[in-house]
Formats: structure tokens, C-alpha cells, sequence
């Protein structure tokens, strides 16, 4: 497999010409200070009056055309209408401009061909500017003229015209000259920037205690009576009770996630396991969450009483059965506010906060970010027998997320489209990734079929940011196919993170990284997957019913669902992580051998003084160590890191994978492969699995041996130690520790003339030590 060079993945430090170039000091000083500016014409069509028909019935379906040499915007038309009124916004591109004359033309709708009613025509030159916050350009009536100039009798237009940058307030929703080629109503609002809100997230916690009074069909037999709970799509069931009466117990926790606006209810059905496969309903019940008790701490909330309704089928329908006398249900319900619902990876967090609002603490600074423009972008679809990209950026923070406009059919799109995040914790994640709209030319017509193609992502942690330093780079798309690591192009970026308050910043550091309910109340690891995949597909449903959508592939891209599947590739990877962090320590261990072993006289001898001094005084070996570590890091600030940290793909072996265990990667779940190639991932699994067992059993077998010291499981073994600890016992107490320390210190660091190449003593006794492998089947 071809191996790209490592330059083509490397981060590129930057010099853009931010905010029109007025730089003071480190700060950038102008609206829109972390993006380059852009220029724009827009013309904001407001309405019109008095048109002139050439219908008997003197109406007419008029529309308006904005003309710019090439570029032409239109507005919709309005039938049988004489006064319409429009108030649309279009934008042109100062860099596209190819005109002189700005044309702005009323028509009048006709089946055959369009009738020129009138128009308003303007010099470029003439044309005001406008920087916000300078507020809005008041729109005036022009009187319309024919083609020779000469003015139309009664009709007016009702226009502004001005020249902005993309900091104007109607550059979201203006039709942009970008978008020409790109027609109907649904394209053009899957083309526009948008920000998006995450729902509300609860905890739903339903403690299902007992119930009572059941009534099953057949009084004949003990019930097997269990509970299921659904929530939206969310179903779970306790386990069958061990009282088998009509009044069984459970007294179990059921978890839910939850999002405000609540509008499905709690349903309820307590059921009787009548047979195999088959259960029967013994009463249902319905809770709207608008009811529930909230919880912000780990106070017990009261429980309730809920009657459960007994359903029968009659004809095939569900019909609610009349008793006089209902069987109960005993429940704790509530919501908590006091935990933090996980969305996103637990290594890539963008937000810690508890659900309540009550409980945040104060922002801490501010996080801005300017999306300034791709470069080398890859062509991710086909159109008119050419490849073509219709680029947009997505970035999430908190529960926040952002969406650029779409620039069509472009490898280098400039966005220049800068956000702002309120920061409540330096140690979390921005997300920002790049992705191509197929939803502008019909893609919504084939069945939901069609997805937005990812083109690649970018995470910077806020941490590892100095505070008040604008960082501009060129970040790398990186992408892992199932033929490798690929680069689709590269994004620049604009960073900068204020701190508010230092001392709140630093006191953060002190503070738990979760809300304190997730440690007085922690939720298994088994819930919290389950959960955070509940959460995840709430979200990204919730989003895709915004207009535009922000879509289910986007969503879940960006909050990494699915990362946590097994791949050959991470685990090798994680494993020379851990190698990587113990390297330091075999370095340590090498480094004293040679110490032990007298490579260098001149260090060991040092070492020997260095050793004594501490052993006779004592009180200087904590001072020393901390001293040490003091010089070390002062020494390495030099070498600090003057740039983000970015994916490194030799970090994660996405270079150097087999294509093999890419495709086993790449696999579905449950897997979608022939039988003899699933044969051979297992047998490679075996085999590696194998070695880890084997290694996972020395390190039991070690701390069985400690185990054993005691135990006397054998006898001698541990006669013998209970003796050796006696002795050393008395000989502790008559001899001073000083003496003791340089003693054995010395024996440690003794000339290799005094060593023998068998094991020590210490070390054969504790390899004789017996271990439970003899138990082992």
C-alpha cells in the first residue's frame, strides 16, 4: 500500500489577513476579526405598488429580477396582485463581479413568455457602504423605467441597495450569487448557515418498588411477573420478581434519557410470563413527564401509588376494561438535573454541565472561532461527467452547533464565517467537520437515500490553547477508508480562547471533571453506553427536524457514534500507547542498571555521595525530588508546544494498517462477510487474544504469589518467611535506619566483580512461591 509522505498530514501555521488588517498587538480589533473580510452588494427587494397591467383585468402576477452581468436572482411571483411585497435580501460577491450596472427588473408571470413591466438600475460606483453595527440602510421607492429610460406611468419599487461585508445582518438569509445554479426553495435553505440548539437532556430515574393486587387469567398458577417501561423508543423491563403472588417486588432501577419539550408519556405494563415467548398484560399505565418530580442532588424522593388499567383485545383493538377494584403499582420517579446526559465520546467532550441550570457554575471565557477557507478539497460526486464538491463546516460545542453556508462546486471554498462559544470548562473539545451537500439538486426526492458524504474533522482541545493568542492554521482532512488513510484537502482556521478570570480558570482544575452526582450516585459502564446511544439518536433526530436539517449522518459523525467498536488497528495502536508511556520508566530502569553495573565510574560515584547525603539527611529526599522536577520543567518551556495538537496517523497506525484489518474495521455489525474470511479473523483474534491472556495470567499469578506469603498454602514457604520477618523485625530495632539504608543501598549499587549471574535469593523464594494455576482448569 502506498505510503503518502508525512508532510501531506502535518499541521501548516498560517498568516491570513484577518478582519481587514487591524491588528493591535496579539488582538485583532473589527467585527469580524478572526476571519478575512469579504465583500458583498446586496440588494434588499422590499415590495412594490401601482404596477401597470397589460391584462384587461388590470392585474398582473408580477416577480422581480436582479440582474448583475452573469449572476440573476429572482423572487417569487405573486398572482392577480398589483401591490406585492416581497422582502427578500440577495447577495452578490464583490470577486465575481463582472458588471458595472446592477439591473433590478420587475416581470409579470406568463405562461409563454414574461412581460417587462419596468426596472431600476444603479452604478456600482454610486453605491453607499455599510459596516455594522451601523444600523440598517432604509429602503426608498424608485420609480420604474422602460428599456430606453424613460419612466413608467405609475409603478414604484421599493429597493435598498449597499455595499457589506459578511458581518451584515442579512448575509444568513440573503440568496448569495454562489447559489445560481442551485434552484427551488428546499435548495437554497439547505445552502444557508444556520445555528442549531441540542434538546434538553434528562436522566428519567423510575424505581420500580412493588405492585399489588394483580389480577392474572389463570389463578391457578404462581405468576412470573416482570415490568416493562417504553419511552419514545426507548424500552426496558426488570427482571422477573423472586416473590411469585399477586404482590410481587422488584425495588429496581430503570434509566431513561429524556428531552424537554417532553411529549410521549412513560408507559408502563406490568406482564406475566404464561409461557414461552408468551406474556400476557396485567395492567398498563400512562405518566406524563410534565409531572415528574426533579432532583438536583441525592436526596430520596417520596414514592407513589399509580393504578394500573387493564387493557382486553376485542376485535383486534385494545379496549381500557371497567373494574371497580384496580390493581396498584409503587414507583420512585423522578428527573435528574444533577448529572451531565453524555452525548458525545467521553474523550471528546464539549460540554460537563449538569442538566439543571441551577447548578452551573460561571463561564469561565469565550471561545471564538473563524472558518475561513479549504484548500485541495476532493471531488466527492459527479456532475455533468465532472467531479464537483459543495462544501459546508458543521462545528459543536456545548450545545451549540454551527452550520456554514454551502459554496457550491468548489475545491478552494472561502467561508469567512466566524462563531462564539461561552467556555464553563477549559478541558473540553471543539468539534469542526467538513462535509459535502448532496441535497441541492433533488437529493431529497430519492427516498432519503441520499446522505451528505464526509469529507473529514478536526477536534482541538481548549486546554491545550494559550489564553488571548489568535492560532491560525491549515488543518488536514484526514479520513480512514478501507483502502487507508486518505487526505481529502485541508481547512484554515481561526482560533482564539479569552479567559474571563484566571483564578476561575485555575480553580477549575481543582474541581471534579463531572457533576458530584456521577460520583455519590455513579451509573454503571453498561447504562452509561446504553444511555449515551439513547441520547445521541434523541439529538440527532431532534436536529434533523430542524429547517434545514442538520442531518442523522452529520450528527452522528460529530459525536463519534460507533468509535467504540473493536478494530485490530486501535488496539494496536493503544497498545504502543502504553508503550510509549512506560518507555520512560524502562529508560529510568536502563539508566540505573548501568548505574548498577558501573559503565560510567565517574556517575556512579556521584551517585554514591548523592545516595549517602540523603540517607544521613533524610528530610532533603522530598525537597530534592520536587527541586528536580522544578528544573525539568522549567528546562522543557522552551520547548513548549507552539501549536494545537492535531491527528496524528502514525499515532494511530492508520498508515501503516493492513488492508485486511481495514476492511475487518469497515465491517458491519453483525458482520456482512463470507464465512472463511470471518474464520480467519477469528483465528487471528484467538491468537492474539491468546498472548494476552497468557500475559493477563503472569500478572495474577505475581500477586497470587504475594498472596501466598501468608496463606500458609505452603507451609515451608511461609515458615520460613514468618521467621525471616522476626528477625528482621529485632535487627530493625537495634539498628539505626540510617545504617540499614546505606547498607542495602550499597549491596544495590555493588561492583559487578561482587555479582554472580543467578537469581538473588529473594527472587528464587518468590518463584517457588505456590500460586492458584493449579486450579486452574
Amino acid at each position: 500500500m502506498h505510503r503518502p509522505p508525512p508532510d501531506d498530514f502535518s499541521l501548516k501555521e498560517t498568516s491570513p489577513h484577518l478582519g481587514g488588517g487591524k491588528v493591535t498587538g496579539d488582538k485583532l480589533t473589527s467585527t469580524y476579526d478572526l476571519v478575512e473580510q469579504m465583500q458583498y452588494l446586496y440588494v434588499r427587494v422590499v415590495k412594490a405598488k401601482d404596477l401597470p397591467s397589460k391584462d384587461v383585468t388590470g392585474s398582473c402576477d408580477p416577480y422581480v429580477e436582479v440582474k448583475l452581468g452573469n449572476y440573476k436572482g429572482t423572487t417569487p411571483h405573486f398572482e392577480k396582485k398589483t401591490n406585492p411585497e416581497w422582502n427578500r435580501v440577495f447577495a452578490f460577491s464583490k470577486d465575481r463581479m463582472q458588471a458595472s450596472m446592477l439591473e433590478v427588473i420587475v416581470k409579470d408571470k406568463d405562461f409563454v413568455k414574461d412581460d417587462y413591466i419596468g426596472r431600476v438600475v444603479f452604478d456600482l460606483n454610486e453605491v453607499p457602504k455599510r459596516v455594522p453595527p451601523d444600523s440598517p440602510l432604509a429602503p426608498q421607492w424608485y420609480r420604474l423605467e422602460d428599456r430606453k429610460g424613460d419612466k413608467v406611468k405609475g409603478g414604484e419599487l421599493m429597493l435598498a441597495v449597499w455595499m457589506g461585508t459578511q458581518a451584515d445582518e442579512a448575509f444568513p438569509d440573503a440568496w448569495h450569487s454562489d447559489a445560481a445554479a442551485v434552484s427551488g426553495s428546499d435548495g437554497l435553505a439547505n445552502m444557508r448557515s444556520k445555528v442549531y440548539l441540542s434538546p434538553k437532556l434528562w436522566y428519567l430515574r423510575v424505581n420500580v418498588i412493588e405492585a399489588q393486587d394483580l389480577q392474572p387469567t389463570d389463578r391457578g398458577r404462581y405468576p412470573e411477573v416482570f415490568v416493562k417501561a417504553i419511552l419514545g423508543n426507548q424500552a426496558l423491563r426488570t427482571r422477573i420478581s423472586q416473590i411469585k403472588s399477586i404482590n410481587p417486588m422488584w425495588n429496581e432501577d430503570l434509566m431513561f434519557v429524556a428531552s424537554e419539550p417532553f411529549e410521549e408519556p412513560l408507559i408502563l405494563s406490568v406482564e406475566d410470563r404464561v409461557g414461552n415467548n408468551k406474556d400476557e398484560v396485567l395492567g398498563r399505565c400512562a405518566i406524563p413527564l410534565q409531572y415528574v418530580d426533579r432532583r438536583f442532588d441525592h436526596k430520596i424522593m417520596n414514592s407513589r401509588w399509580f393504578n394500573l388499567e387493564k387493557h382486553i383485545v376485542v376485535d383486534g383493538e385494545q379496549k381500557k376494561k371497567e373494574i371497580k377494584f384496580a390493581s396498584r403499582i409503587h414507583l420512585r420517579i423522578c428527573l435528574e438535573g444533577g448529572y451531565h446526559v453524555l452525548d458525545e465520546s467521553t474523550h471528546y467532550s464539549s460540554d460537563l454541565r449538569p442538566t439543571e441550570k441551577r447548578l452551573w457554575k460561571s463561564s469561565i471565557g469565550v471561545l471564538e472561532l473563524g472558518i475561513l477557507n479549504a484548500q485541495g478539497l476532493l471531488p466527492m460526486k459527479t456532475k455533468d461527467g465532472r467531479g464537483t464538491t459543495d462544501a459546508y463546516c458543521v462545528a459543536k460545542y456545548g450545545q451549540k452547533w454551527v452550520r456554514t453556508r454551502t459554496i457550491i462546486d468548489s475545491s478552494t471554498p472561502k467561508w469567512n464565517e466566524q462563531y462564539t462559544w461561552e467556555v464553563y470548562d477549559p478541558c473540553t473539545v471543539i468539534t469542526i467537520g467538513v462535509f459535502d451537500n448532496c441535497h441541492l439538486h433533488g437529493g431529497d426526492k430519492a427516498g432519503g437515500a441520499t446522505k451528505d458524504s464526509r469529507i473529514g474533522k478536526v477536534r482541538i482541545r481548549l486546554s491545550t490553547l494559550e489564553t488571548d493568542r489568535v492560532y491560525t492554521h491549515s488543518y488536514p482532512l484526514l479520513v480512514l477508508h478501507p483502502t487507508g488513510v486518505k487526505k481529502m484537502g485541508e481547512i484554515h482556521l481561526a482560533v482564539r480562547f479569552t479567559c474571563s478570570s484566571l483564578l476561575n480558570m485555575m480553580h477549575m482544575y481543582s474541581q471534579p471533571l463531572l457533576p458530584k452526582m456521577h460520583y455519590l450516585h455513579p451509573l454503571t459502564v453498561n447504562q452509561l453506553d446504553s444511555l449515551r446511544h439513547q441520547a445521541t439518536q434523541i439529538v440527532s433526530m431532534r436536529l434533523s427536524r430542524a429547517e434545514p436539517p442538520l442531518r442523522k449522518e452529520v450528527v452522528e459523525y460529530m459525536l463519534d457514534v460507533g468509535s467504540h467498536m473493536w478494530s485490530m488497528r486501535r488496539s494496536k495502536a493503544n497498545f504502543f500507547r502504553i508503550m510509549g508511556v512506560l518507555g520512560g520508566l524502562i529508560a529510568v530502569g536502563k539508566w540505573f542498571d548501568q548505574i548498577c553495573n558501573w559503565k560510567n565510574s565517574i556517575t556512579t560515584v556521584l551517585i554514591h555521595i548523592l545516595f549517602f547525603i540523603l540517607v544521613m539527611y533524610p528530610e532533603l529526599i522530598l525537597p530534592t525530588i520536587f527541586l528536580y522536577l522544578f528544573l525539568i520543567g522549567v528546562w522543557y518551556f522552551r520547548w513548549r508546544p507552539r501549536h494545537p495538537p492535531h491527528m496524528d496517523t502514525r499515532l494511530s497506525h492508520a498508515d501503516s494498517a493492513h488492508p485486511d484489518e481495514l476492511d475487518e474495521e469497515f465491517d458491519t455489525f453483525p458482520t456482512s462477510r463470507p464465512s472463511d474470511v470471518v474464520r480467519m479473523r477469528y483465528d487471528r483474534l484467538r491468537s492474539i487474544a491468546g498472548r494476552i491472556q497468557t500475559v493477563v495470567g503472569d500478572l495474577a499469578t505475581q500477586g497470587e504469589r504475594l498472596q501466598s506469603l501468608l496463606s500458609w498454602r505452603d507451609p515451608r514457604a511461609t515458615a520460613l518467611f514468618v521467621l525471616f520477618c522476626l528477625v528482621a523485625a529485632i535487627v530493625l530495632y537495634v539498628t539505626p535506619f540510617q545504617v540499614v539504608a546505606l547498607l542495602t543501598g550499597f549491596y544495590v549499587l555493588r561492583h559487578p566483580r561482587f555479582r554472580h549471574k543467578l537469581p538473588s535469593v529473594p527472587l528464587n523464594f518468590f518463584r517457588r512461591l505456590p500460586a492458584r494455576t493449579d486450579c486452574m482448569l
